[in-house]
């Protein structure tokens, strides 16, 4: 099984869910998929036993035989490829390794040049009881979804997998939540909060996932009896709220778990998985 934790915006606790419901549950395995900004790590301290590099195709011009004939500047969908003078350029950035120049040019002057981008991280908590693996976009980069993709490759398919998305609604959290059984929603009870949410309910609702809603520090601002309408209005169940709570925050700071810190809260977070269960299974 797989769970996705997402949101539209960034800081509304997407971490602070997905890993204490990892903690909660038998045979789980912490997937963090915000690849540019880990942090999973920091709350379960994992073992890591494989670091894999993550390399994508960048075209490399054999100017020798290039003739600037310009067929592979106008297969390029991305802008990537250009002709100044009497040079053809590459511009990094903007490559999406789909290989087409190398395959239409004539004159067989591309060939592929591996970047490394990132890198995947695979281990365990030091217990074992958790499975773990996180990706890192390297500084400078700008493709996160193949790393993402690289971390997915390391989900345990006996396990159930709890994929920690990116913030935002972009590709890199498409990339993350597709082909989830079910999607958590963290959001928190603010303008930006509330807004960002029921753009992230259009991106579920357009993939087809199943998803229920956390409210994350619930009675903070005047924006919470907006998310309860919304979310009846639209039929989405309101999975768990969560209190705006200094001593959470201040255990948080020091990197500890909520379900350690108070352990009444490790039953909420089974009846959760509960609950998330019966949903996927009723349809």
């Amino acid at each position: 099984m797989r769970i996705a934790v997402a949101s539209g915006k960034g800081g509304t606790g997407k971490t602070t869910i997905a890993v204490n419901l990892a903690l909660s549950i038998p045979n789980s395995q912490y997937i963090d998929c915000d690849v540019e900004e880990p942090n999973g790590h920091l709350f379960l301290k994992p073992k890591i036993d494989a670091t894999k590099k993550i390399k994508v195709f960048l075209p490399e011009i054999d100017e020798r035989r290039c003739r600037l004939c310009g067929i592979c500047v106008n297969a390029c969908q991305f802008n990537a490829l250009a002709i100044a003078g009497n040079k053809l350029l590459v511009f990094p950035e903007l490559c999406l390794s789909c290989e087409a120049c190398k395959e239409v040019c004539p004159m067989r002057a591309i060939s592929r040049k591996d970047s490394e981008i990132g890198k995947v991280n695979v281990g365990a908590t030091m217990e074992g009881k958790i499975a773990f693996a996180d990706g890192e976009l390297y500084i400078g980069k700008t493709r996160a979804v193949p790393v993402i993709e690289a971390v997915k490759e390391e989900i345990l398919e006996e396990k159930v997998a709890i994929l920690d998305a990116p913030p935002g609604n972009s590709c890199p959290v498409i990339e993350t939540v597709a082909e989830s059984d079910y999607c958590i929603l963290v959001t928190e009870p603010t303008p930006f909060g509330f807004w960002d949410l029921k753009i992230a309910v259009q991106v579920v609702q357009d993939l087809g996932l199943p998803f229920g809603i956390i409210i994350n520090r619930s009675g903070l601002g005047d924006f919470e009896p907006e998310i309860v309408d919304f979310c009846k209005k639209e039929k989405i169940p309101i999975l768990l709220k969560i209190p705006f709570d200094k001593s959470i925050a201040e255990a948080y700071s020091r990197g500890q778990n909520l379900v350690e810190f108070r352990p009444e809260w490790r039953t909420e977070f089974k009846q959760l998985f509960e609950t998330i269960k019966e949903q996927v299974k009723n349809g």
